[in-house]
């Protein structure tokens, strides 16, 4: 270029320093066109496909609790029912509202919520005065109508929540391509400029291109459910708000993910609803199971005895015997769960539960002296305030299991598991030491009420 352009150094200087000005814009402009679409894809999950998923999962809630209040007003006819019932449905049209305030909701079927809604109250409306006597034909007429109109709402929420969900996947895909393919174009043009020896130019491609390659690995990693991960990006620029933004996207969808599993803070094990779902789910498939409600027995004492934190740490190490005890007899469909406090639910096999039972059993009792002062442990007692206040001996804790199977009775939904699991587990705490119960009681014939058969007592050495 020399020989066809004679310039001076100082030229030559200033043409480096505009070649690198050149390169330096085209990097910024490419750079910032694809941060704001990527800032945009980010705006557009925050504010329309996290809060369709958010209001979907409060739609379901809601429907359920219609079902809920209607049968508790069919059973009770108290007016209180009937108000909390009219409640929900005006929540029901508020999160209604909320959906169509939220920019770019076209293809949701609003009116479609709508109208179903409306169908269902209706219908319940209607069915008010049939409902003194619940076994007329017309009263079940109208709960089949209304059960039907409950399931088309749910599918209609859930298709709401499964568009969310899809879209959301495919930007979050998005912004892991366009990641990836302004980190290979600014790559390339930060090698060109690094070629003229310019130090500006050497700390804008690592300034830029280090930042992008932080972002699409922060991308794929959110993609990929880890939510905790941070880019770690510092710049007080557009980098630097994408990163933020970023930031606040990994913690709603964490928020979101363990509000869906509904998992217990302490033990990290899915909580109530989850535990309802799955024996929604076993009831429906007609195979056999076993729901287990695990309880510890005098805990409370412990509690006030030895504090707070140390009745935590007997809740997670009583969360590890039962894992390690269904990893070992229990099988890859086997379900664990903290209900709160010192309750678990364990839903097995019919086949797998005596195992799994016996095992808990023998290694809580065999574990729980551990948490217990060698005073306390030798004596065997310890000394704590009842619930009225006054001062009594309370046993070291044991462990009462309650075992429900629809092996020789017909189950129908988990609210009624629940129900003959808590007559159980009372049962089993009455009884001094650490045991498992097992309801045996049968459905003669399906529609016709269990009949009564003793609870049997195994564990503890019993």
């Amino acid at each position: 270029m020399g020989f066809f352009f004679p310039l001076s150094i100082t030229r030559k200087i200033l043409l480096g320093y505009l070649s690198m000005a050149v390169l330096i814009v085209i990097i910024s402009v490419y750079a910032l066109t694809n941060l704001d679409h990527l800032n945009g894809l980010t705006r557009s999950i925050l504010t329309r496909d996290v809060e369709l998923v958010d209001i979907s999962e409060k739609l379901i809630g809601n429907v359920l609790a219609h079902e809920l209040y209607a049968r508790r007003y069919a059973i009770l006819r108290t007016s209180d029912m009937l108000s909390l019932y009219r409640e929900r449905s005006r929540e029901f049209d508020e999160l209604i509202e909320k959906i169509r305030r939220i920019p770019q909701n076209g293809g949701i079927r609003v009116d479609r919520l709508v109208t179903l809604h409306n169908e269902y109250n209706d219908l319940f409306n209607r069915s008010i005065p049939y409902l003194k006597d619940p076994a007329s034909g017309a009263a079940r007429r109208f709960q089949e109508a209304m059960k039907k109109k409950q399931e088309e709402l749910v599918v209609q929420i859930n298709g709401i929540s499964l568009g969310s969900r899809k879209a959301m996947n495919e930007k979050m895909l998005m912004t892991a391509r366009i990641g990836d393919n302004a980190f290979r174009v600014a790559s390339v043009l930060c090698i060109s400029g690094i070629a003229l020896g310019a130090f500006a130019a050497l700390w804008i491609t690592r300034n830029i291109s280090g930042s992008i390659h932080r972002l699409k690995d922060a991308t794929m990693q959110i993609s990929q459910g880890k939510f905790e991960y941070r880019s770690e990006i510092r710049n007080h620029d557009e980098l630097g708000d994408l990163s933020s933004a970023f930031s606040e996207m990994a913690k709603r969808l964490k928020r979101l993910e363990t509000m869906y599993l509904d998992a217990s803070p302490l033990t990290r094990l899915p909580g109530g609803v989850a535990i309802e779902n799955v024996v929604r789910k076993r009831i429906a498939s007609n195979e056999p199971f076993a729901f287990c409600l695990i309880d510890m027995d005098n805990f409370k004492a412990f509690n006030d005895r030895y504090g707070y934190a140390m009745g935590s740490e007997v809740i997670k190490a009583t969360a590890r015997i039962i894992e390690s005890v269904i990893a070992e007899s229990g099988a890859e469909e086997d379900f664990l769960g903290h209900i709160g406090g010192d309750d678990f639910a364990v839903i097995t096999t019919p086949e797998r539960y005596p195992q799994i039972a016996e095992s808990v059993i023998e290694r809580f009792d065999g574990k729980i002296g551990d948490f217990y002062s060698p005073e306390d442990r030798a004596s065997g007692y310890i000394v704590s305030k009842n619930r009225q206040g006054e001062e009594m001996t309370f046993p070291l804790m044991t462990i009462s299991i309650a075992v429900v199977t629809n092996q020789n009775r017909v189950l129908t939904d988990p609210l009624q598991v629940g129900e003959i699991a808590a007559e159980l587990k009372e049962h089993a705490k009455s009884i001094p030491k650490s045991i498992y119960v097992v309801d045996q009681r049968k459905t003669e014939h399906e529609g016709q009420e269990a009949t009564p058969i003793p609870f049997p007592e195994r564990g503890g050495g019993a």
